[in-house]
């Protein structure tokens, strides 16, 4: 539903990218400021920026509409979709057939697997099985969490709200090595070496996943009106700039 729960669906009054907004209604899209490059804080402007905001403002256009981004904690994103808060989610979410139950997601806009982590000044390349014992970190929320937990192989998964959270206890010592978003990883170590961590080399993902754009099950419309959007993104190309220009 959209703020103003216009009974016509007011996603569908635009649908060419080149063509002039016919609508002034808003779209509240959740995002998470944790989620670099996905989604993010410009400490510059202090404007949420990142891919799936790009991708967000595209969509919203092409159908004469305004994105309204909603800061939201990543585990609270579906739940506030759920509730009516929001009207869509756009971030480094994978589509999961778990999540699936819940919400529907659009077509994939990105595809990327998992990364471990380690201090900067350890050399160790790990794989799972050599940190069978030790205490690993996880964001809360994630898919990645869940399928650490059912290896058993951990004397424990902690959780945190954020991968910086989970970067500082690794620096720290606090526990062995974190898991993370691939792009996400390497994009906040790329940029800020004094985080004090580093990917592990050879490392296998636990899963490779897709990105996309949530949405409430009961919204078909809404749905198929996102998928024309992000399929006029694909075609002329402006989708692999978006993410492109923030190295991923």
């Amino acid at each position: 539903m959209f703020i103003k729960k216009l009974a016509i669906g007011a996603f569908g009054l635009a649908l060419a990218f080149s063509g002039p907004a016919v609508a002034a209604d808003a779209m509240k899209v959740g995002v998470t400021t944790t989620g670099v490059p996905f989604t993010f804080v410009d400490t510059s402007s202090q404007q949420v920026t990142g891919a799936m905001v790009d991708i967000a403002n595209a969509i919203a256009a092409d159908n004469g509409l305004e994105a309204q981004f909603e800061v939201t904690a990543f585990s609270a994103l579906i739940p506030s979709l759920n509730a009516g808060k929001i009207d869509i989610v756009s971030a480094g979410m994978l589509a999961t057939d778990e999540r699936r139950k819940v919400v529907n997601f659009s077509d994939t806009v990105y595809s990327y697997g998992d990364a471990m982590f380690v201090a900067a000044d350890n050399p160790e390349n790990y794989t799972i099985e050599a940190l069978k014992g030790e205490t690993v970190g996880a964001q809360i929320g994630t898919t990645f969490a869940d399928s650490l937990k059912a290896l058993g192989v951990f004397a424990e998964v902690k959780l945190y709200d954020s991968i910086a959270d989970i970067m500082r206890d690794v620096k720290l010592g606090r526990i062995k090595a974190g898991f993370g978003d691939q792009p996400i990883v390497a994009y906040q170590i790329a940029k800020n070496p004094a985080l004090g961590v580093r990917l592990v080399e050879g490392y296998k993902p636990l899963k490779s996943g897709d990105v996309a754009l949530a949405v409430p099950k009961e919204n078909a419309e809404l749905l198929q009106k996102i998928n024309a959007s992000i399929a006029k993104l694909k075609e002329s190309g402006e989708l692999k700039k978006i993410f492109a220009k923030y190295g991923i």
